[in-house]
């Protein structure tokens, strides 16, 4: 072996040489790199000389000669750095160089984490270290060249052993190790919850009356999986999806047997025993490793459901999913393939829809179709929203050939931590109206890292007259009287990660090594996020599908069902197609005009008044509000940001409520004195940022006034952050973004306060900024719900 080396050597020495001899020969000589310099630099000098005549001679010849002489010497100094970590690179063999180059790019694929790069390089850089410590030790030892080692080289060797070892154990430590806990932020909302009265209704995620029952459904000949194969009780057709998606490798048909143009149907059943229709609701994952199948996480809750009497499927799309062996190491992954799923869920649909019609069918004339909800995680949370749009047009955005003709009863959309965007129909983002939806996000989701699933929220338009329920629930018999107009609501949870949405996803929402630089300590624990996710998926069901109106007041305020939820802090919106608009600062630069025709807007004293949009720590809101924000420290008068609205005919009545949006924008001096909302038992805020409050005033037309404090509804909670690196310096982002908060005012409350108020001649809307010295916020939809 050794004298194999020894020739292998021999020969790498031989060849590398004729090679540098063939490079000498047609390197050019001392006096051609010379006259190249000095070409070189001569020619970029004119240039600068030019720019400089240009732009600073006529001015002053003094400016001129100063930018010329300062641009050669920051070229200059540019130059020698250059050289200087050149020639420290050549005295590096290139052996080491090639390691280290090619160890770098492996370990920055391993611990790639978006929103901790900082973190990646320096555990990569950290890791070649330690590495490189080590093995030079080992390497010295096994040689046993140590004994020839001077007193200094054996200094250096012993130091260098130790160092390695050290980084060794400490880096290890520091992978292996959850995180750090960090300090509970402050619930605002606690604050004046002794006011919220509990729903007194049953709870949405307990088990329900129906017996369950389970099957299976899919293509009956699945390479990988006997539940859709052998052991499937349903048989589907395949679906030719090939004009949905590019980058299907021939390793992804070798590993699943089929290709694009047959794509199967695959699904999971539980549904309740006993005789229908039942509403059908379908859940779809999203992205995750396609060999760690996604499709069986979502039994907790669709167990609960058909329970509950809901037909419930959970949607098999793992061939869709990333491989690390498929997509050739995500060189040659699946392209643009969100409006394929949502296509799928389409066909699941059809599927559906001809079991209900036959005789034969497990489902014959049990499934209700005109009471159908999509339900998404993370990009099965965008493929729903996509399905729902695709539901009711006629071909696809962005190619004509594939023609739809679906038009199924589609009344709701979840989205559980979704992405947005990565599907845009005829280049846009995806628009969506007149349907009930809700999404669902964590504030330590280490996947989808901002609120996104808020974009869609804010694209989704109502122009429907408010209807009324033409049946009483069992559940609720007033309930018949009270409209089921459309709504949309958004939930953040602190605490919930992206992957405990799934049981099998789990607590760590990378694959792979790169989830060890999360810090996963402050992640609430899995049982608390799915009984979160039931509670709110049950309620926003039967509000929706079953038409209990009472489960809607879960959502205008979730503090209402503190009983059915875990202890953590949720931050809610809500908004329905009954509510009139007053600002929703989307239809001009006009600061001073209103959503509403002939309103208007006034601001007083404000440190500063604009509207723009909201930015999120990836990227932004993509919709604009109001920025406002005070400081009564310097301010010559009490801050004030009055809406006056036109005459018009009066929508109010004394239980018509006035509804608006508010988020922390985190200015680091919300300084306003809350003490005296603070419980006995709520931790003291002086070492925290004080929750803002203001003052809501009603103005009429004869001048008669009333006003209510923010906090009579609740105080405005402050931005929930979160250290998702475990090292501070890994976060490259933001710890927290602006999430938005539905405020209610009842009118009759006003009155309360003053009996001489007309809300019928209602003229202005303020918000006075009184209550807390200096602060800013973001303010949007402002509007009246009769």
């Amino acid at each position: 072996m050794k004298e194999y080396k020894e020739k292998l050597f021999a020969a790498s020495a031989k060849y590398w040489q004729k090679f540098r001899g063939a490079l000498v020969k047609i390197t050019p000589g001392k006096n051609a790199w010379l006259g190249a310099a000095f070409g070189a630099f001569t020619a970029a000098f004119l240039f600068w000389l030019l720019l400089m005549i240009q732009v600073a001679l006529p001015h002053s010849i003094i400016h001129s000669l100063i930018g010329l002489a300062g641009g050669l010497l920051i070229a200059l100094i540019f130059g020698a750095v250059l050289i200087l970590i050149i020639s420290i690179l050549r005295r590096i063999p290139l052996l080491y160089l090639l390691a280290f180059s090619a160890a770098f790019l492996l370990l920055a694929i391993v611990f790639l984490a978006m929103p901790l790069i900082p973190g990646t390089i320096a555990i990569a850089l950290l890791t070649i270290v330690t590495g490189s410590l080590c093995g030079a030790a080992a390497a010295v030892v096994k040689k046993g060249s140590l004994k020839n080692y001077g007193k200094p080289q054996k200094v250096l060797f012993y130091f260098s052993l130790i160092l390695g070892l050290a980084l060794l154990n400490g880096g290890a430590a520091f992978l292996i190790l959850e995180g750090f806990s960090e300090d509970k932020p402050f619930n605002a909302g606690q604050l004046s919850a002794e006011n919220v009265v509990q729903l007194d209704l049953p709870d949405p995620s307990g088990e329900g009356y129906f017996n369950v029952k389970y099957l299976t459904y899919g293509s009956g000949d699945d390479l990988r999986r006997a539940e859709f194969s052998e052991g499937v009780d349903l048989v589907t057709p395949t679906v030719d999806g090939s004009k949905l998606v590019s980058g299907w490798t021939s390793l992804r048909t070798a590993y699943w047997g089929f290709e694009p143009e047959n794509l199967p149907l695959n699904g999971r059943v539980w549904y309740p025993e006993g005789e229908g229709p039942f509403p059908l609701v379908l859940i779809v994952h999203g992205n995750h490793l396609m060999e760690d199948y996604s499709d069986e996480g979502y039994a907790y809750l669709a167990e609960m459901l058909a329970s509950r009497g809901f037909i419930t499927v959970s949607i098999d799309q793992n061939f869709l999913n990333l491989s690390l062996v498929a997509d050739l190491g995500l060189l040659s992954g699946l392209k643009n393939e969100n409006d394929l799923r949502a296509w799928l869920l389409l066909e699941h649909l059809a599927v559906w829809k001809y079991w209900n019609v036959q005789e034969n069918s497990p489902f014959y004339q049990d499934v209700d179709l005109d009471s159908i909800a999509l339900v998404g995680h993370s990009r099965g949370g965008e493929a729903v929203a996509i399905a729902a749009a695709f539901n009711n047009l006629s071909f696809h955005p962005d190619n004509a050939e594939l023609v739809f003709d679906y038009n199924f009863g589609i009344k709701s959309v979840v989205s559980i931590a979704p992405v947005d965007g990565q599907y845009l129909p005829g280049n846009k983002r995806l628009p969506l109206s007149n349907i009930n939806y809700l999404v669902i996000h964590g504030s330590h989701d280490m996947d989808v890292i901002s609120f996104h699933g808020a974009r869609q929220y804010a694209r989704i338009e109502f122009d429907n007259e408010p209807e009324v329920a033409s049946e009483n629930s069992p559940d609720n018999p007033e309930n018949s009287e009270k409209d089921i107009s459309y709504f949309k609501s958004a939930i953040y949870i602190y605490g919930a990660n992206h992957g405990q949405f799934n049981s099998d996803w789990g607590r760590k929402d990378i694959t792979g090594p790169a989830i060890q630089l999360f810090n996963l300590r402050n992640i609430m624990p899995a049982e608390e996020q799915q009984q979160a996710a039931k509670v709110v998926l049950g309620a926003f069901l039967e509000a929706t599908l079953n038409e209990i109106y009472d489960y809607r007041l879960l959502f205008q305020d979730f503090r209402r069902g503190a009983h059915w939820l875990p202890e953590q802090i949720f931050i809610g919106k809500y908004y329905d197609s009954n509510t009139v608009a007053i600002a929703n600062y989307d239809e001009d630069i006009d600061l001073g005009t209103t959503t509403l025709p002939d309103g208007k807007i006034e601001g007083e004293n404000l440190a500063r008044w604009r509207e723009q949009d909201v930015p999120l720590k990836w990227g932004s809101l993509e919709d604009r509000a109001a920025y406002l924000s005070w400081d009564r420290n310097s301010a010559t008068g009490t801050p004030l940001y009055r809406v006056i609205l036109p005459e018009m005919e009066s929508v109010l009545t004394a239980e018509s409520v006035i509804v608006f949006d508010l988020a922390d924008t985190d200015m680091e001096d919300n300084n306003g004195d809350t003490s005296d909302a603070l419980n006995d038992d709520q931790e003291s805020v002086e070492e925290i940022k004080k929750p803002i409050d203001l003052t809501i005033e009603l103005v009429d037309t004869s001048g008669n006034r009333a006003a209510l404090p923010l906090s009579h509804f609740s105080l405005l909670q402050p931005q929930l952050k979160a250290k998702l690196g475990k090292a501070d310096f890994m976060n490259s982002l933001a710890l927290g973004e602006p999430v938005y908060q539905t405020f209610e005012f009842a009118i009759s409350d006003f009155l309360d306060v003053n009996t001489e108020l007309d809300y019928e001649s209602l003229k202005e809307i303020n918000l006075i900024f009184d209550r807390t010295s200096s602060g800013a916020v973001f303010l949007d939809r402002l509007g009246i719900r009769p």
